[in-house]
């Protein structure tokens, strides 16, 4: 990342409007993630508005997405690209309607450091399963990535008792190739 952008200013900007510590990500082990600046449209989501991905991801998802679906397997869009704003609000919504600080970012990120800032991280799901629900994991849908994701370049991010503190999460994947 470029000195000088104000990209590290605007995220500390953002952790302080939510009363978060500047330390925090470093305490989590958090890394810092560039928002996407060019991306691609890679269909509707399970909310009915498009998702992005950046362009490499793209293809990636969108090859993995028809291999999976001539393998019989449902793979559905819930979610893709998020930009710093979107998940300051989407923090910010949680707030406001009481929720607790440590609940909210043991599920979301802090702004600046949510893997959807890259536009190369998926929240998977399928119709026999609720979107973002542990379930996931028992569904035809996680065992097929289990075993195929990795070679469309596909990684599950926060298994059990990850490093950075999040919950389990088998639906968020993310696209580590580099390209």
């Amino acid at each position: 990342m470029a000195s000088g952008d104000g990209y590290r200013e605007r995220i500390a900007s953002a952790l302080a409007a939510l009363g978060l510590p500047l330390e925090l990500p470093k305490q989590r082990r958090l890394s810092l993630f560039r928002e996407a600046q060019r991306l691609a449209p890679v269909g509707l989501g399970t909310d009915g508005r498009d998702k992005l991905l950046t362009p490499v991801a793209a293809r990636a998802w969108l090859a993995m997405h028809r291999h999976a679906a001539a393998e019989g397997v449902d793979l559905r869009l819930v979610s893709a690209f998020r930009s710093v704003d979107f998940q300051t609000a989407l923090i910010r919504a949680k707030l406001d309607r009481g929720d607790a600080l440590d609940a909210i970012l043991r599920v979301n990120a802090p702004p600046g450091y949510s893997e959807h800032h890259s536009g190369r991280a998926v929240d998977i799901g399928t119709t026999d399963c609720p979107a973002l629900d542990e379930a996931f994991e028992a569904t035809a849908a996680f065992r097929w990535l289990q075993s195929r994701a990795e070679s469309f370049g596909f990684r599950m991010s926060y298994p059990r008792n990850n490093p950075q503190g999040f919950l389990y999460e088998p639906w968020h994947w993310c696209y580590a190739k580099r390209g």
